[in-house]
């Protein structure tokens, strides 16, 4: 029965990481409107559940920043800069995630099949439980992306989608958040 624990979502035991969706890189991915889309729908739904978000940017020098959209959705913009493709090759993510203390993680981003791929098989090494959110990360080529899905889903992430996961945290139907979060969606 605990390993069904891993498909089960709530505000209170999860993270929202949000991996280089950057001016640079978003301009060649064909699903970027709605892979920013889909962030800013989890971005709303942390922001009601107050749960946190960590964002990381690769090297934002020559990539640029997180794209303004989220940007600007953002309760808080201090992301986290790196080289590593890996988010967990650097000190600072790893410092924010241990910090955090919590042990599932949702995750959105660019490139699925490079630093999405390296964290995700980082973050499930480190034992957490990971929920990729398939509608919410993009690579420039359609099988790269559902070339990394399969690998990762193989390793043990949990592939889902944006509305699966706004429903799971929401819970129910009649709250504030419920409506917030519908209206955003329709």
């Amino acid at each position: 029965m605990e390993e069904m624990d891993r498909y089960f979502l709530s505000s209170d035991e999860a993270v929202l990481v949000i991996i280089d969706i950057q001016d640079r890189l978003a301009v060649v991915m064909e699903e970027k409107d709605r892979v920013i889309t889909n962030t800013l729908h989890l971005i709303e739904l942390a922001r009601l559940h107050n749960m946190p978000i960590v964002v990381t940017e690769q090297y934002p020098k020559g990539l640029g920043q997180t794209v303004e959209e989220i940007r600007n959705a953002l309760p808080d913009y201090s992301p986290v800069e790196k080289i590593s493709f890996d988010c967990c090759g650097e000190g600072g993510f790893n410092d924010a995630i241990r910090k955090l203390n919590r042990g599932k993680v949702i995750v959105t981003g660019m490139e699925t099949h490079v630093c999405v791929l390296q964290t995700v098989l980082s973050l499930l090494k480190e034992g957490r439980h990971v929920h990729l959110v398939a509608d919410a990360v993009c690579s420039r080529s359609s099988e790269n992306k559902r070339t990394a899905l399969d690998l990762l889903a193989s390793a043990g992430a949990v592939v889902t989608c944006t509305e699966t996961v706004l429903f799971q945290v929401l819970g129910r139907a009649g709250t504030e958040e419920f409506r917030v979060i519908s209206k955003r969606i329709r």
